[in-house]
């Protein structure tokens, strides 16, 4: 199978299939006498675990001890469940830190006139010029 048709069945592109290859996120594909890489139905199913991982959340590092997990025979569903929920909890604790983000700049747009003056709480409190301000700067 050539790479537009591992393409095809992944739903990656071929730029993302070489990509993860050179990182060696999947098994190297043979190479035909001529260069051409051949891949095996356990690179359809490695890339689309990558694929699918990328996209509820894992990074790169997480994504390569997925499919070393995949490839272990002696693996345990608990190590896969655990890691799925370490990844659900972080993903919770960002949309948290999100949602404090978007709260702070409602309170920022509500301390703000909005009009043709100058002065203005917004720039104001994020420089953290004015101890009247209505948000204390966040410190990251």
């Amino acid at each position: 199978m050539n790479i537009s048709d591992v393409a095809k069945k992944t739903g990656l592109t071929s730029k993302a299939i070489r990509f993860y290859e050179e990182k060696g996120l999947v098994t190297a594909p043979m190479r035909s006498d001529n260069g051409y890489r051949s891949y095996a139905p356990k690179h359809i199913e490695e890339l689309t675990l990558l694929r699918q991982a990328r996209q509820v959340g894992f990074t790169l590092e997480e994504c390569q001890e997925l499919v070393a997990l995949f490839h272990n025979p002696e693996r345990h569903s608990a190590d896969v469940k655990a890691r799925t929920l370490e990844k659900a909890a972080e993903i919770a604790r960002h949309i948290e830190e999100l949602q404090e983000m978007r709260q702070r700049l409602l309170t920022l747009a509500e301390s703000c006139p909005g009009d043709e003056g100058a002065s203005c709480p917004i720039i104001d409190n994020l420089t953290g010029c004015c101890s009247s301000s209505p948000l204390k700067p966040q410190r990251r």
